[in-house]
């Protein structure tokens, strides 16, 4: 949830995708199906937009340090993933448009890691 509200207040952010955030469309389901009250409703998985084309995308993917960009965003370490160019590489570019995945969207992964170490990568 950290990093997430983090990255909605961030300026090269253009738009975070995280049921629990009060920014997502469906952020009163997710509260009410959390596991307890008081749970935010989501997980350590979220959707955000970079502010920009692919050469911005990818400039940010060059800065990470920490975090790595991978194909599979199954390990307990964070992870990120460029849909456009990986899993949905071989996916007709009009189909993707309409599902969300341009050149500046991403798919994240939280790990292990430390917040504080997480969103200095980031930065």
């Amino acid at each position: 949830m950290k990093i997430a509200k983090w990255l909605e207040g961030h300026p090269k952010i253009e738009k975070v995708l995280y049921p629990g955030l009060p920014s997502h469309p469906h952020h009163k389901i997710a509260k009410k199906n959390a596991a307890r009250p008081g749970l935010s409703g989501g997980s350590g998985m979220l959707s955000f937009y970079i502010k920009g084309n692919l050469a911005k995308t990818n400039k940010f993917f060059s800065s990470l340090k920490l975090v790595t960009l991978a194909e599979s965003l199954g390990g307990v370490e964070t992870l990120i993933n460029h849909p456009t160019t990986m899993t949905h590489a071989s996916v007709p570019k009009a189909q993707k448009l309409m599902l969300g995945i341009t050149e500046n969207f991403c798919r994240f992964s939280t790990g292990i890691e430390s917040v504080e170490d997480i969103l200095a990568d980031l930065k």
